[in-house]
């Protein structure tokens, strides 16, 4: 069990050793808690999904896991790797990140290719099969691994809660995370609202939602120092991502630079650290809670990386 505190020195860590703290006066009216999955060794809210599909790879033989990213699953899989004495390829595009240091530091060999994420998840599956390797990717092979991986978050908040959820605030990028907290939520029987957030314009299940599904013209996409992580004009799982938070009555949210940076500062207090990118849940949150004038309830956010 969690026990809360309003500030992160020596705040409670769960069975995964990310710390739930206490935000409630970011926004007066709700209690604000703030779920810090930055604080995984490899800074990403992705590290338990790499490490599931890590396992079930060497249960199957394989030695090998090739992964495309824009960061934060590169930096997850580089350390599950390492950790499992496994070879592990991260394809990234050219000037993203940083440039792969981070990964090429945890032992994984880094590939840098032109275009955007899309053009590196294409890039990783044909390398998969040329270095006879596991497609680690989050829509691939191992698909369900991820969606195990990624929905350890419920669990943990379903112990550490003591009050109904009034809303769960997640990023929504391909639309992994989305859907596993989805499928853990209804699995326990733990309703609430699950809302998403990413960077305006700058993903298609922001600019599609509320409607049908869509993809952006490549060419749409800004991608800046800040947004890097978020932006991709296919989100590989966006249908069913959408879907999963219509049926839990959430919304989907877009978000600018400005927001992500300010929300990043509005954590400083509580001792939390994310990128700006990290920080789009809680920017969401923020910007709802402007538009609407107030909130109530439970409002949890999870930070994704760092």
């Amino acid at each position: 069990m969690f026990t809360r505190t309003p500030t992160y020195a020596g705040a409670p860590t769960d069975a995964y050793g990310t710390p739930l703290i206490d935000a409630t006066g970011l926004v007066p009216g709700a209690r604000i808690l703030v779920k810090d999955e930055s604080r995984y060794a490899s800074g990403s809210h992705k590290e338990p999904a790499a490490r599931a599909v890590v396992a079930r790879a060497a249960a199957d033989g394989y030695r090998r896991v090739v992964i495309a990213t824009c960061g934060n699953y590169g930096r997850a899989m580089a350390m599950a790797c390492r950790a499992a004495g496994m070879a592990c390829t991260v394809v990234l595009p050219e000037g993203w990140s940083d440039g792969g240091a981070w990964m090429r530091d945890a032992g994984a060999h880094v590939v840098a290719v032109r275009g955007g994420y899309e053009e590196a998840v294409d890039a990783s599956r044909r390398l998969a099969e040329e270095e006879d390797a596991v497609d680690g990717n989050v829509d691939g092979p191992y698909v369900d691994a991820v969606f195990e991986g990624h929905g350890v978050v419920v669990a943990a908040l379903r112990e550490a809660l003591d009050a109904p959820l009034a809303a769960l605030w997640i990023p929504v990028g391909n639309g992994t995370t989305t859907i596993a907290v989805h499928r853990r939520m209804r699995a326990l029987g733990w309703p609430g609202v699950i809302n998403g957030v990413c960077s305006a314009g700058n993903n298609p299940v922001v600019t599609s939602w509320p409607g049908e599904y869509r993809t952006l013209p490549p060419d749409a996409v800004t991608t800046s120092d800040h947004n890097q992580p978020l932006v991709n004009w296919h989100a590989l799982q966006g249908p069913e991502a959408m879907a999963a938070i219509a049926d839990t009555g959430g919304e989907v949210f877009g978000v600018g630079d400005e927001e992500l940076i300010e929300a990043r500062a509005a954590l400083v207090p509580y001792g939390a650290n994310p990128t700006a990118a990290g920080a789009v849940a809680l920017a969401g949150l923020l910007a709802h809670a402007r538009v609407t004038g107030s909130l109530s309830g439970t409002h949890v956010v999870l930070l994704s990386g760092r």
